[in-house]
């Protein structure tokens, strides 16, 4: 007989003994504790994306349009259904920096780099590039900072210039593959004959408040012995017009984000934006921890885009590809033959859509920043490891 058994066979013996020596008891107490009743709620505000949203308790129970899961003590459901639930991507962005997430408000349009990887995700998941909610979302401290916004649930996926960093990756984050490769310098104004990093010293310099920004200028500066006095300041639109209304001498921030800003000045060719680089800024999608399924899609409906590129796949040729070509690679990568995506949750043709809809990465850079736009930043490091220029581009094979 196994022990347990005889355990139960004891205590009711016991048990049989202390009742008949002390009495039956009269009355029997219930002191079994109460089931606790769990209840999941998925922050998905309903206000609109260019408006900054109020997580209040009753907006948290009001804004989900997936079905919360009714059974106590069982997990939220995957993002994966609540976004096909809901029927559309909710996607944090920048809506003031031009190229790469800007908020057109007279047409009512969102454009830019980071806006169109939304894109790319709402097409791999639900087959419709335009079936996305754009959230603005900040760098200053409220219910729509940015990693707030994921962590809450107000986002499915943050595609907003954001830096990939150790600490960051580990508070409740995780980052997807780089879509840019940028690095911070500083912008100054010509009549101040600024030329290289030294010629800061001593000069007020303007940057943002919790960003990498501040915590790069630091430690290069301290590192270079080199003395400024620090303007800090809250947020991206108080941090340009501190420099624009004459608080600082330099304002320093991603090299990419400097170039938009300066040409969004008055008078541009008054500033300029130095060549010296003092750090190294992955940018790319930040999802929230916890969904492996979540994260997996999210980073290969991006190397999609890449590996299109990689194999000259493109938005006007892609037709051509997924009826001619025999490249086993070519046809694993639009659907054609081979199962990818079936493990993510996704149909097997996701890469084709992505193509289809929104483009290879060189179309994605150069409708937003390449040579025909008012930007015209050069690719650099990003372009396609395997077509020259010293591209680091790249993803993993589909196979």
């Amino acid at each position: 007989m196994k022990k347990r058994s005889l355990h139960l066979i004891w205590y009711w013996v016991v048990g049989s003994i202390f009742i008949m020596s002390c009495g039956a008891l009269s009355t029997f107490v219930d002191t079994t504790a109460p089931t606790p009743q769990v209840i999941v709620v998925t922050a998905t505000p309903e206000a609109a994306s260019d408006v900054e949203v109020n997580l209040t308790s009753e907006t948290l129970n009001e804004t989900t349009n997936a079905e919360p899961t009714k059974e106590a003590g069982m997990p939220p459901p995957s993002t994966l259904i609540q976004v096909q639930a809901r029927g559309e991507l909710h996607c944090g962005v920048n809506a003031d920096l031009p190229g790469f997430g800007f908020y057109d408000a007279v047409r009512d349009r969102w454009s830019g780099f980071d806006v169109d990887f939304c894109r790319v995700i709402a097409a791999a998941v639900l087959g419709d590039a335009t079936k996305v909610k754009f959230i603005a979302v900040t760098t200053a401290d409220g219910p729509n900072e940015r990693f707030n916004a994921v962590r809450s649930g107000m986002v499915d996926v943050l595609i907003r210039n954001t830096t990939w960093t150790a600490s960051r990756d580990g508070s409740g984050l995780a980052f997807g593959p780089t879509t840019f490769h940028d690095g911070q310098t500083f912008m100054v104004r010509k009549s101040l004959n600024i030329q290289t990093l030294n010629d800061l010293e001593g000069k007020r310099i303007c940057a943002g408040e919790g960003t990498t920004s501040l915590l790069n200028l630091r430690d290069d500066f301290a590192a270079r012995g080199i003395q400024f006095d620090l303007v800090e300041t809250k947020g991206e639109e108080e941090l340009y017009d501190s420099y624009r209304d004459g608080a600082c001498d330099a304002v320093t921030s991603d090299s990419s984000q400097l170039a938009v800003e300066r040409i969004e000045l008055p008078e541009p060719d008054d500033h300029v934006v130095l060549g010296d680089r003092i750090s190294r800024e992955p940018l790319g999608p930040v999802v929230a921890e916890g969904d492996d399924q979540w994260f997996d899609i999210v980073s290969w409906a991006v190397y999609a885009s890449m590996y299109a590129e990689e194999l000259r796949i493109d938005n006007s040729n892609v037709d051509e590809y997924l009826i001619d070509s025999t490249d086993p690679r070519v046809r694993r990568l639009l659907g054609v033959e081979g199962t990818i995506g079936q493990q993510f949750g996704l149909p097997v043709d996701f890469g084709y859509q992505i193509i289809k809809q929104v483009g290879n990465y060189a179309d994605i850079y150069n409708k937003n920043l390449g040579p025909d736009t008012a930007f015209a930043i050069d690719r650099g490091p990003n372009k396609a490891w395997n077509l020259g220029g010293g591209g680091v581009l790249a993803s993993p094979p589909f196979r």
